[in-house]
């Protein structure tokens, strides 16, 4: 194996290894959450809010095991819970034909404020989104859209941007090093829901042009980092991308066809069209540095 050994974005000395099984020799009852979290503090590797990555590390003890490097302590569950199952939620479906100005202003709720509104959420994409809902993994912002009566109109998810775009990345301009360093500057809206009985023209790019003037603040208050860079993947076999358009979104090209667990270019999904929104003028700059 050749050495320094670049895993999860960080490169990695025999010495680093080393300190991992030192800490497994002298903590044989701890549990892989247990020492992902002593591993990042001993690294100091942290967020930029002050939080230790132990999500990241815990993926990297796990690469470093199937390297051969590591015998990590048996899974004590299988992956990220799922949701737990919700009962089904007493809500007004009745059909909402009407025009934008009528339901004016429209608000966006941040669903992570509040117990409630955060269980409506998961109810809502895992009910009525195509791709379904379980759980975002890393950091993530969670909207409501609201009527001017308080009436649920949809949902906005925002989570980790992907890894690896080569169309997105050739529009940046950043190098692999730098975009390693730099995509969590980047969001990806996973989830965009207007309800099935909703049918209000131009709410959805609406809805679009709005969060992008609030998402920034947003993010940096909960997690004490900016996003410079809004990204989004359309299913074409699906949607045409009107409403991104619409919002002025930049269209930059398409996926491969692959996802982020296509290691051997073997798993094919639809091709998507991938838009861009830019939350500052001087984001190459940012993003490149």
């Amino acid at each position: 194996m050749d050495w320094p050994l670049k895993v999860q974005g960080r490169m990695l000395h025999k010495s680093d290894v080393k300190e991992i099984q030192i800490l497994l020799c002298k903590h044989g009852h701890w549990g892989r959450s247990r020492l992902s979290v002593a591993v990042c503090e001993q690294w100091n590797w942290r967020r930029p809010d002050g939080q230790v990555k132990d999500i990241a590390c815990r993926e990297l003890l796990r690469k470093l095991e199937t390297y051969g490097l590591l015998i990590l302590p048996p899974r004590r569950s299988m992956g990220p819970k799922k949701l737990p199952v919700i009962a089904d939620m007493e809500i007004d479906r009745g059909v909402i034909n009407c025009s934008l100005s009528s339901v004016q202003p429209i608000g966006l709720v941040n669903a992570r404020s509040c117990s409630e509104d955060e269980r409506l959420f998961n109810y809502l994409l895992k009910n009525y989104h195509y791709l379904s809902f379980s759980r975002p993994v890393g950091q993530n912002m969670k909207y409501l859209i609201r009527s001017a009566d308080g009436v649920v109109l949809g949902c906005l998810l925002f989570g980790s941007a992907a890894w690896k775009c080569e169309d997105r990345d050739r529009f940046i301009g950043w190098s692999a090093t730098t975009r390693e360093a730099n995509v969590n500057l980047l969001t990806n809206n996973t989830r965009f829901l207007i309800l099935p009985w909703v049918h209000i023209k131009s709410l959805a790019s609406h809805v679009l042009s709005k969060v992008v003037l609030r998402l920034s603040v947003d993010w940096l208050e909960r997690y004490g980092s900016e996003i410079t860079l809004v990204e989004t993947f359309v299913d074409t076999s699906r949607y045409l991308g009107t409403c991104y358009q619409a919002a002025n979104w930049r269209y930059v090209g398409q996926t491969k066809g692959r996802t982020r667990q296509d290691r051997h270019t073997t798993i094919r999904v639809p091709v998507k069209d991938i838009y861009l929104y830019p939350l500052l003028r001087n984001f190459r700059d940012r993003l490149c540095s």
